[in-house]
């Protein structure tokens, strides 16, 4: 079983994989109190958090039960630098997703195995949506619980799932210029910062539970061990590529309409 260790070495701590309990449960264990980490949803309650009401507590978890919306913790933004813990669990070809930074930085939620997403990596689970495909799948089927896990600090992104890293990406690196042009066609910006925690509605059962969230500071290390990129088979990279289209046609269609209706005024 992957194990998270939180290794002091010369007053740093370096950040590698992890197991948060068997079950990922809503407590804090003692070493994550004393690495900072708080608690966003500890399963009782929706303390902190913004709905309509169509989320639910069940069995310690937080469900979507029914239409309504995402739903957000408004307590707090997001620090700039963070490590994010949550479980996750969704039904059978179900979708959502984690939205931790502004726009369009989201850990995609996903079963692998039944929904049409799984077909391009960059839209998978653990993905980066439509920008960064993680190095393989590990995920459990529907119907059993995920650990997920989100690092940023500074200009590198880490999904994790299941105690695995999935996902290494330093923006900033020229090599992955491809990637942050891809996020910002599709309305991202990847400097962006200071976003509420957002949990999406799909319109499809998910459950999220055991939220944690510590802000990250200088003296905390990251586990660099590269990890590559799963590849697009061409005829995901055509999907994607008239998906993007799409998505810049109607961009352009909505611009051309607020310049009409400007010019009204």
């Amino acid at each position: 079983m992957a194990r998270y260790l939180a290794t002091v070495l010369m007053g740093s701590v370096l950040l590698t994989g992890f197991a948060a309990l068997a079950d990922n449960s809503n407590v804090l264990t003692e070493e994550e109190k004393k690495a900072g980490f708080e608690m966003l949803f500890d399963g009782t309650s929706f303390e902190g958090w913004q709905q309509k009401g169509n989320w639910v507590l069940q069995d310690g978890a937080m469900f979507r039960e029914r239409r309504g919306g995402g739903i957000s913790y408004r307590a707090k933004k997001i620090p700039d630098d963070f490590e994010l813990r949550f479980g996750w669990k969704v039904g059978e070809g179900a979708n959502s997703g984690v939205y931790y930074r502004p726009g369009q930085y989201e850990y995609q939620i996903l079963d692998n195995r039944k929904h049409g997403d799984r077909m391009n990596p960059r839209t998978s689970a653990a993905s980066i949506y439509f920008c960064m495909a993680p190095s393989h799948d590990a995920t459990k089927p529907a119907g059993e619980w995920n650990t997920g896990r989100i690092i940023c600090k500074g200009t590198v992104i880490q999904h994790w799932v299941n105690g695995e890293k999935v996902i290494d990406f330093d923006y900033a690196d020229p090599k992955w210029a491809f990637n942050v042009d891809l996020l910002r066609k599709r309305g991202g910006d990847l400097a962006a910062r200071g976003a509420y925690l957002s949990l999406q509605d799909h319109g499809d059962p998910v459950w999220y539970r055991g939220i944690k969230l510590r802000t990250l500071g200088e003296a905390d290390q990251l586990d660099r061990t590269p990890v590559t990129p799963a590849p697009v088979s061409e005829e995901a990279l055509k999907a994607e590529q008239k998906k993007l289209e799409h998505i810049l046609k109607k961009r352009a269609e909505r611009e051309e309409a607020r310049k009409a209706k400007q010019g009204k005024k």
